[in-house]
């Protein structure tokens, strides 16, 4: 489970079937094998992380007891691990999908644990580029339930679960930069101040309020009510996040702001699964 990093993986079988409802418009068992296969993926990726990082994850506090720095399971067991649960994922999801959908789910894996993972090591911008895996999932569900891989609409949604891991990240950055340079990983908190990381933060968090007001605007999300949700959400997360470049004297809590950027994605992703079943 840990391993795995079950929280996050479910997140990324949550967004597959916001993509495979969105294609299909309707609920059916067809969305079984593709979001089981990208979860299994997905899980097989962040075990594979686990042993590539490893040797850092040692010298961070926050990441000292994950299982192989506390010894609970060897390197060697870790791969095995990773392994077993890349294929059985990769199988699953071709048969739940078709080859496009797997090509899909490889790219996610070779992108996070090929090229994402090493670069972080080198660049404080490495997120951006790696946001790309997040973006990934959706457009497998898309695929799974007979969307076009052309279509404008996915190529949005994919562009909303891309664009809001950006802030996201740079907040964990506030919170635990420190660590981050401890253990030897480039942080921006060594190129910009707190004050331009927060002024960022927000801009980034702007832009992915506008992209969720690009759901209903493009018709991804067609039901009114629904459209209202998306919209009082869009203001509580600007007003929320207001709070970043406003001058306060109380020290700033990064981890207030990481957890009500999670809350808004969340309520998109249950927006967009239930909007095509009530249209």
């Amino acid at each position: 489970m840990e391993l795995s990093k079950v929280k996050i993986t479910f997140a990324v079988a949550f967004t597959t079937i916001a993509g495979y409802l969105l294609a299909k418009g309707s609920f059916d068992t067809g969305l079984i094998l593709p979001t089981l296969g990208i979860f299994l993926l997905a899980c097989g990726s962040s075990a594979l992380n686990h042993y590539q990082d490893a040797d850092r994850d040692k010298l961070m506090f926050r990441t000292a007891n994950r299982p192989i720095p506390s010894g609970r399971i060897s390197r060697n067991g870790t791969l095995v691990v990773a392994t077993i649960l890349s294929v059985t994922g990769s199988i699953i999801l071709y048969f739940g999908s078709n080859m496009l959908g797997l090509q899909l789910g490889l790219l996610a894996l070779i992108w996070y644990n090929g090229i994402y993972t090493p670069m972080k090591r080198k660049t404080a911008f490495a997120v951006i580029p790696g946001s790309v895996i997040g973006a990934i999932p959706p457009v497998v569900g898309w695929v799974a339930g007979g969307g076009s891989i052309t279509d404008p609409h996915v190529v949005l949604l994919a562009f909303f679960f891309f664009i809001w891991q950006v802030p996201h990240f740079w907040l964990l950055m506030l919170k635990y930069g420190k660590e981050y340079i401890e253990a030897g990983y480039p942080s921006i908190t060594q190129i910009y101040s707190e004050k331009s990381i927060r002024f960022m933060t927000f801009l980034w968090t702007l832009a992915t309020a506008v992209t969720a007001l690009m759901l209903p605007l493009f018709g991804i999300i067609e039901n009114r009510i629904i459209t209202v949700i998306v919209l009082l959400s869009v203001l509580w997360l600007v007003y929320i996040f207001s709070g970043l470049i406003r001058n306060q004297p109380a020290k700033l809590n990064p981890f207030f702001y990481f957890m009500r950027i999670n809350y808004f994605v969340l309520a998109i992703i249950i927006a967009l699964m239930i909007d095509p079943l009530i249209k």
